[in-house]
């Protein structure tokens, strides 16, 4: 094989991403990865039993609707995608529920006398969700070109990232299925990120609603590997990078990894002081993870649940705040939260008819070598009584045994980076071009970078363009859509899909 222009390491969407832009500028490149498949944190791998499909760490997607990225990509012609009509659901005690339809009046109307209040929150945020996912989707530091947009939404950082942040609310549900929300982060609550965060995914619930890929979150990266092979481009599976001199020479390398494994790969090609600020970047507490293989639907006690792609579990909005304390101090929580994902009442390829799969994690301090699949059953059948029952088999993932998958996930820390307010403004580093390492021709392209974690391939995206600007002089952004005789049909809604 001949050297390629450029290198990327890591195939997870961000990786891809920069892979795909590269290759789209008619930039020969090669993507390395450690893995005997690609995907990072959005494989789809048979974890219980034969036929039973689960995904590795990512299963539902609300930025992929809105990522300037896959909007560019064309991603919802490439896949099929299913949105559920309940975007997630907070199951409260005695049979009550906090249900956020992607129809916001829908929502309002079944949140009683909390409904107006949670209308006039979100509503400005919705008509505006294109601006509120630019902002979202781009570096804190670069200016906003819809400060409306940012002053509405920042307004309410400021309202529910304080101890105000019950102002607002009369009643317990309201505030309970926000705080599901909020708690995404794996941080103490209330703060301006775990706001910021939470505000970002709901308004993408009532905005686009929360999709969930058909066949698993692996299609979004099968979507990405085709178009790159299709363009020149080069996949090597099996092999980990562990020296930046045994690389192929190239203009440019682009790291899908976390600054710490950047630091170390490159060496000296980058100063004493950028790596130095590299080791001080702090990494986030934990996720322990379990899927389940089912022989029926999880039987919640509201029957509505069943509609919804994504519950969190873990009750009121005292008990999640106590629940996710405990984690910042070190302890597994006796009431986790936790975060559940159910493809397949909207996808039913997923598993053999008429069983299921389930996915779930919950949040412990980094480092954890529990197994919390006992925790875990617990607090599901607390909502959903006799869920044991229909368990077929289970697979158990410590926080460590995230990172032996993955190791951007630093002692299991998925955002591959903590994201508290200092580390959304300097991520890595304090830079207008955050993704532009000192090093010639190297570049960090991961969620420890603008706009941080999630399935966007955002991060990789602005890195890829920052390397053809100043590595190859390409500054105009390449097409990344298809060709008009190879597009699939529109995202489909769950009650537009035979089940």
């Amino acid at each position: 094989m001949d050297d390629p222009a450029a290198i990327v390491i890591g195939s997870g969407p961000n990786g891809m991403a920069a892979a795909v832009t590269l290759a789209r500028a008619g930039v020969p490149v090669r993507v390395y990865e450690r893995e005997a498949t690609i995907g990072g944190g959005a494989r789809t791998l048979e974890l219980t039993l034969p036929g039973f499909l689960h995904d590795v760490c990512s299963a539902v997607h609300p930025l992929a609707l809105s990522s300037g990225f896959f909007r560019r990509f064309e991603l919802l012609r490439r896949i099929d995608l299913v949105v559920p009509e309940i975007s997630y659901a907070q199951p409260l005690d005695a049979g009550a529920s906090g249900i956020a339809w992607r129809d916001l009046a829908r929502t309002m109307d079944g949140l009683g006398v909390d409904g107006p209040a949670w209308g006039r929150m979100l509503e400005p945020l919705v008509r505006r969700a294109d601006e509120v996912a630019q902002f979202a989707g781009s570096s804190i530091l670069q200016v906003p070109r819809h400060p409306l947009a940012l002053a509405y939404l920042g307004l309410r950082i400021l309202e529910q990232g304080s101890v105000g942040w019950d102002a607002r609310f009369r009643q317990e549900v309201a505030p309970a299925l926000l705080t599901g929300v909020f708690a995404h982060p794996v941080q103490r609550m209330p703060t301006l990120a775990s706001a910021a965060a939470g505000l970002v995914l709901a308004t993408a619930g009532h905005a686009r609603g929360w999709p969930i890929p058909i066949g698993g979150s692996q299609s979004i990266i099968t979507a990405m590997a085709d178009d790159l092979l299709a363009h020149g481009g080069e996949i090597v599976t099996g092999t980990e990078v562990t020296d930046i001199r045994d690389l192929p020479s190239s203009k440019a390398v682009v790291f899908d990894t976390s600054p710490r494994a950047m630091s170390r790969i490159t060496g000296d090609r980058l100063p004493k002081r950028y790596r130095d600020r590299l080791e001080r970047f702090r990494y986030g507490n934990a996720v322990a993870k379990v899927d389940f293989a089912l022989s029926a639907p999880v039987p919640w006690t509201d029957y509505r649940l069943a509609l919804a792609g994504t519950l969190h579990l873990g009750g009121t909005r005292a008990e999640l705040v106590r629940a996710e304390a405990d984690v910042a101090a070190g302890r597994h929580p006796e009431d986790p939260y936790v975060l559940v994902s159910q493809p397949t009442p909207h996808d039913p390829s997923r598993s053999p008819a008429g069983s299921h799969v389930l996915w779930a994690y919950t949040h412990v301090p980094a480092g954890s070598t529990a197994d919390r699949t006992e925790a875990i059953i617990h607090q599901i059948e607390r909502f959903a009584p006799g869920f044991r029952d229909t368990i077929l088999a289970s697979a158990s993932r410590t926080a460590v045994d995230m990172e032996s998958h993955n190791p951007n996930y630093i002692g299991g820390d998925i955002a591959a980076g903590d994201v508290g307010l200092a580390q959304l403004i300097a991520r890595p580093v304090l830079s207008r071009n955050p993704w532009k390492t000192p090093g010639k021709g190297i570049y960090l392209g991961s969620s420890s970078t603008p706009p941080g974690p999630g399935v966007h391939g955002l991060a990789g995206h602005y890195a890829a363009m920052s390397a053809l600007a100043a590595e190859f002089g390409v500054t105009t952004l390449p097409y990344l859509g298809l060709e008009p005789s190879t597009r699939r049909g529109p995202v489909l809604d769950t009650h537009d899909r035979k089940r």
